[in-house]
């Protein structure tokens, strides 16, 4: 970590934000290519599940849903889910007991700095399995997505990996223990997942239905499912937006007020 530099003269120079920034992006890029567990949430998973409910509907097998919107959708929220609240609230947790976040505000670098850098990481990472996942999808349902399909799908996977990265630091900020951390994010995963699932299939009524379209889950693939087909728009998409603007606002408010630097 860069650290505040002595002149001759006795005055102590602060590096520039841009090297301390660039400095703590290498060092968390590292840590995330090195960590087995990641990968695999962010990209085996999830071309996993887009493999083989696209080859099922692909064959004309019966799944709850078809069509390459939802398939592709479930996939990309798979991946994003679970790479925030398993993935980014797990290692935000094993940090702070490990004391990493202590030393690192003791050096010249800005919390905000800090925070924003893994954040940014994540990001980026959540955006290179939105490319894979769309490319490998397009072949797996035989789709082909034009320029502005592909960008708008990029656009939305920015906008969930931002709400679950918020709904992931709103947890780390009001649970300490990291083992409670662990079983609580897996929690939400299946909460979110079923719930978005069963629910929006309708079997559960009408009522569990409109619930889970106002849900992560249920709104991310209303919003996969809307910019792939842009001329069926409608209300039910506009509420996914609507949704997902509100979780991150909600998210990045609990995550920046309550969260705490050193475990106890």
């Amino acid at each position: 970590m860069t650290s505040a530099i002595t002149t001759p003269t006795g005055d102590t120079v602060r590096p520039e934000i841009g090297m301390i920034f660039g400095s703590l992006l290498r060092a968390d890029f590292t840590v995330l290519l090195r960590s087995g567990r990641t990968l695999l949430l962010n990209f085996a998973v999830p071309i996993l599940i887009l493999v083989i409910i696209g080859l099922r509907t692909t064959k004309g097998g019966t799944t709850a849903f078809s069509g390459p919107g939802f398939v592709i959708g479930l996939a990309l929220t798979y991946g994003l889910m679970a790479s925030s609240l398993i993935g980014y609230s797990n290692t935000i947790a094993r940090d702070r007991d490990a004391g990493v976040f202590q030393r690192l505000r003791v050096t010249p670098a800005p919390t905000w700095a800090i925070m924003c850098s893994r954040l940014l990481v994540q990001i980026v990472v959540d955006l290179i399995m939105t490319v894979i996942v769309v490319i490998i999808g397009s072949i797996v349902t035989r789709t082909a997505f034009t320029a502005g399909q592909y960008l708008l799908l990029v656009c939305v996977s920015i906008l969930g990996g931002a709400m679950f990265l918020a709904i992931a630091q709103a947890l780390v900020a009001l649970v300490r223990s990291a083992a409670v951390i662990n079983a609580v994010g897996r929690l939400l995963y299946i909460v979110f997942l079923l719930l978005g699932l069963l629910g929006a299939s309708g079997i559960l009524g009408t009522t569990i239905h409109d619930i889970a379209n106002w849900s992560p889950v249920g709104a991310m693939i209303n919003l996969y499912g809307g910019v792939l087909n842009f001329s069926s728009w409608g209300w039910t998409e506009t509420n996914g937006l609507i949704a997902t603007a509100a979780y991150i606002i909600i998210g990045a408010l609990i995550g920046i007020r309550w969260f705490r630097w050193e475990a106890r």
